[in-house]
């Protein structure tokens, strides 16, 4: 039996794939490790981190080679569906001269920790 699928053009958007990484993310709560392991020592920062980081993680996938790319997800549907703000390329550009390096060596355990896990339920 075939199923027909409808497509609404408002509903379109050729970041799909965002879809997948975003969930698998979710899934595999790298968002709540990064949210509690990454803390910066200013709490205005604290408070804007988890859309700076999806959005930089967006726009990695995609293909962004320059900050001032990073517009070309403003507007996307499904950027907007996962509640992701995305900002002015000056305003990511702040937020990256934030890290130093106590906070770079967070996301190195991060990484490290995410990996070990992944690790392991490949192996189950």
């Amino acid at each position: 039996m075939i199923h027909k699928i409808v497509f609404a053009a408002r509903n379109l958007t050729s970041n799909a794939g965002l879809f997948l990484l975003l969930e698998n993310a979710k899934a595999n709560g790298i968002f709540n490790l990064i949210n509690t392991v990454l803390v910066f020592d200013r709490p205005s920062t604290n408070k804007i981190k988890m859309n700076h980081i999806k959005t930089m993680l967006c726009g990695h996938y995609i293909g962004i080679d320059r900050l001032e790319r990073i517009k070309l997800l403003q507007g996307d549907p499904l950027v907007e569906a996962f509640e992701i703000s995305v900002k002015e390329p000056e305003n990511v550009s702040w937020f990256l001269g934030n890290f130093n390096h106590k906070t770079t060596q967070m996301l190195r355990y991060i990484n490290i920790k995410v990996f070990k896990k992944l690790l392991r339920k490949k192996k189950t």
